[in-house]
C-alpha cells in the first residue's frame, strides 16, 4: 500500500524494480535485440515468478523479445532482465531472427522512384 493509502500501482517504477530484484541488466550474458526470436526449453514450475512462468508459457512457439514485452505490458529493458534470468537457468534458448535477403528489384524500384521525384 501507499503512503496515501492508495492501492499498488501496477504501471509504477516500483513494481517494476521488485520483478528485476532492482537490477538493469544481467551480468551473465550479452543484452538481447528486440527481433532475437526467444523459445522455451521447459515448462513453467509451481511457485516460479509470475512474470518468468508467464514467459516459458507463452514462448512455446518462438517469440520475440519485443513480442514477449507486449504481451506481458512490460518494458523491454525489464523483459531483457527475466529473459536473461531463463537463458542462465536453460529454460529458455535465445535465437537469432531468420535472415532474409533483400529484394534487389524492390530497392532499385523504390531508387528509381526517388530519382524520379
Amino acid at each position: 500500500m501507499s503512503p496515501a493509502g492508495q492501492d499498488w500501482d501496477e504501471g509504477g517504477p516500483e513494481r517494476l524494480y521488485v520483478i528485476t530484484g532492482g537490477r538493469s541488466q544481467s551480468d551473465q550474458h550479452a543484452p538481447l535485440d528486440l527481433v532475437t526470436l526467444i523459445v522455451a526449453t521447459e515448462e513453467s514450475q509451481l511457485g516460479m515468478q509470475p512474470e518468468l512462468a508467464a514467459i516459458l508459457r507463452i514462448c512455446r512457439t518462438p517469440l520475440s523479445v519485443a513480442e514477449i514485452s507486449a504481451h506481458l505490458a512490460l518494458p523491454a529493458s525489464v523483459v531483457g532482465v527475466l529473459l536473461q534470468d531463463l537463458l542462465a537457468d536453460g529454460r529458455v534458448e535465445a535465437r537469432a531472427p531468420a535472415a532474409t535477403h533483400p529484394d534487389i528489384a524492390l530497392i532499385e524500384a523504390v531508387i528509381h522512384g526517388l530519382q524520379k521525384l
